[in-house]
């Protein structure tokens, strides 16, 4: 073992390795920068750059990168509300109230510590572990990970407000559209509505730009401002360290969470920082302001899905089973390179193991120093009026949508979740909950079903599955202190919430409502017509989201007073009412127009045109600036595709005359 970390260390120090390591630390910022893309598509881009290489560059190009993307996709999520990538996603919920604030430096500085904290804690536990990693790894059977599934949608409690009505109503929701494609046990369709597209799920890029992005861009666009509205810039950037350090049991405990589901083969990346960011509202005193801007928020989303590197490569390398979809990539690359995942990676290629190990630790080190050093000029961004960002913003996450499957589907079910997103954000639905609802949906059916076959229905009284049930009732009732019912009552405490006593138009919200408990009934009679082991989990999640919905709307027809839980989302711009309603559909026009333009004429027309005319008229800077800007957008599109070789959304045109690329 002592050869085998000298010779990692010799590796790790060598100018050539350094070299390739920083390319991919830069192409891992770019990469993070761009909202939706991910580690995915950065790996996926320097996989035809490896050959030729020798396996040490070529790892040390391919972990740089990795350890990057989710510290360089902070600055979307931060700076303008839109998710870098899925793990980034809890990091917009104090981050972006944050920037709000003008307090977008002390954000940043603090995510990208905490990231370095925790990319290096992932470094440090996989270079300790991976010897006594695999008893670990094969203890998980699938009762224990449907359990903690179902720890995992124990969050849903903490991401659902104070109205916890609202709340488990929009978890049903998102596992209900989460359930749409064919069944793990049967392979039956569902909820599919005869599109061929759907019969393969709806996929979560889409689903996490479409229910975040898209909201918080519509109402900057209506609000007509930049994002921060104080001038502050320069302020904050120290007190993000310190908050580092003065949170530090936080961040280390949240990087334990990340280096555990990482672990896990299957846990998926898109769950860890919602875990951990409940645990953080969950551990602390005064939990009052997560949500608004608590810094505590951004540290355990950040620390948590770097720590997440380290230890989705511990399943990755013992046994060919990638923790997460990087890494599924990472696995195409190691075959490439002529290496073997298994046992000679703790064997004859140790040093190799432990190199990439160390590579993980300095890059996030050499990527958290320089997206800090980069914040300063990209943190200007909030100041601009938004106006002048949103075009370029729209183009670049419809492009990162169209990236999932290379269909305009891919776009139109983008604006068609964004519209589910902006009215959820206006009716107080909590779209975290949605959101972990959606995500858990596809991995709480396999590992039911899975576990059943096993088992039997007797998995329920295996020893670890009892541990996590306990653990999962007593962080349900954690997460229910200090909540209020719809009514405004307490749902655990005495005190009744104060209520807002003018009056509300509540037919917005009663025919939300309504079409909820529509979609739960379609997917009821639906589920009678397949099989029991493919209708069981969707019924059960829709007769769920049935009750709720009920309860909800006859509080809405009842007129119960508005609690202070609603009080507060009004004030954070989840506006109720008719006016707020009103207010989307010029938002929800522009979207409608680019979808529209890109199934006519095709991706590159449409976002050209859609650009020039949103400059021209919406934000009013001239024609000359308006060519300017729209060259600079479309141009930037065309270098991306280039680059990635990939094509853009065809339209009708494309159809009926041959073009050259990129038009076609």
């Amino acid at each position: 073992m002592m050869d085998a970390l000298l010779s990692a260390l010799v590796n790790l120090m060598s100018l050539k390795h350094l070299w390739f390591m920083t390319i991919g630390i830069l192409v891992g910022v770019v990469i993070g920068i761009l909202p939706g893309l991910g580690g995915i598509a950065g790996m996926s881009l320097l996989i035809p750059f490896i050959h030729g290489l020798d396996p040490i560059s070529a790892l040390a190009m391919l972990i740089g990168m990795v350890a990057v993307v989710p510290t360089g996709d902070t600055y979307t999520s931060v700076l303008v509300g839109v998710p870098g990538a899925s793990g980034s996603q809890a990091t917009v919920l104090d981050g972006f109230p944050l920037a709000k604030k003008g307090q977008a430096a002390r954000a940043l500085s603090a995510a990208f510590w905490s990231s370095m904290v925790g990319g290096v804690f992932g470094a440090l536990v996989l270079t300790a572990f991976v010897v006594v990693a695999k008893p670990i790894i094969l203890f998980f059977g699938t009762a224990e990970l449907f359990m903690l599934a179902v720890l995992g949608l124990s969050v849903v409690g903490v991401l659902s407000g104070r109205s916890v009505v609202r709340g488990i109503a929009a978890c049903g929701l998102g596992m209900v559209l989460g359930a749409a494609g064919a069944a793990p046990a049967t392979g039956e369709f569902r909820l599919d509505f005869g599109v061929s597209y759907l019969q393969d799920g709806i996929p979560l890029v889409v689903v996490g730009l479409g229910i975040f992005a898209l909201p918080e861009i519509s109402d900057l666009m209506r609000r007509q401002s930049a994002v921060a509205h104080t001038d502050e810039l320069g302020s904050g950037w120290w007190q993000g360290v310190i908050d580092t350090f003065k949170h530090w049991g936080l961040v280390i405990r949240c990087s334990i969470i990340g280096v555990v589901v990482g672990i896990i083969p299957g846990l998926g990346g898109g769950v860890v920082d919602w875990i951990a960011y409940g645990h953080a509202v969950q551990t602390s005193k005064d939990s009052s302001q997560f949500g608004k801007g608590d810094i505590r928020g951004v540290l355990a989303a950040e620390s948590s899905n770097n720590a997440l590197q380290g230890g989705a490569l511990m399943p990755t390398l013992l046994f060919g089973i990638p923790g997460s979809g990087s890494m599924a990539v990472f696995l195409g690359g190691m075959a490439l390179l002529g290496l073997q995942p298994g046992p000679s990676m703790v064997t004859t290629e140790l040093h190799l193991t432990y190199t990439i190990a160390w590579t993980l630790a300095l890059a996030s080190v050499i990527g958290a120093v320089l997206c800090f050093l980069l914040a300063a000029p990209v943190a200007r961004l909030t100041y601009i009026p938004f106006n002048l960002i949103a075009p370029a913003l729209i183009v670049v996450i419809c492009f990162a949508a169209f990236q999932n499957r290379q269909s305009l589907f891919d776009i139109l079910l983008l604006f068609g979740v964004g519209i589910l997103g902006i009215f959820m954000r206006r009716f107080g639905w909590s779209r975290p909950a949605f959101l972990i609802g959606f995500i858990l949906a596809e991995q709480s059916e396999n590992y039911l079903y899975q576990a059943v076959q096993f088992y039997g229905w007797g998995f329920l009284t295996r020893p670890a599955v009892i541990v996590i049930a306990i653990l999962t009732v007593l962080s349900t009732l954690a997460a229910l202190r200090g909540r209020v019912s719809e009514m405004g009552a307490a749902a655990v405490g005495t005190d009744k919430a104060p209520v807002i006593t003018g009056p509300i138009d509540r037919t917005p919200q009663i025919a939300f409502t309504v079409a909820a408990i529509a979609l739960a009934a379609y997917t009821l009679y639906e589920s009678l017509k397949l099989t029991f082991l493919g209708a069981v989990f969707p019924a059960g999640v829709a007769a769920a989201l049935l009750v709720f919905a009920l309860i909800l709307l006859g509080q809405q027809i009842l007129g119960a007073p508005t609690s202070a839980a609603l009080q507060d989302n009004e004030q954070e711009g989840e506006h109720i009412g008719d006016a707020s309603v009103a207010g989307v559909w010029p938002q929800v026009a522009w979207f409608a127009t680019l979808f529209v333009l890109s199934a006519l004429l095709g991706f590159i027309l449409a976002i050209t045109i859609f650009t020039f005319a949103f400059m021209l008229t919406r934000a009013r800077v001239g024609y000359l600036r308006s060519v300017i800007y729209t060259a600079a957008t479309v141009g930037f599109m065309i270098t991306m595709g280039y680059f990635l070789t990939l094509d853009f959304p065809p339209g009708l045109l494309q159809s009926k005359m041959s073009l050259p690329w990129p038009l076609r």
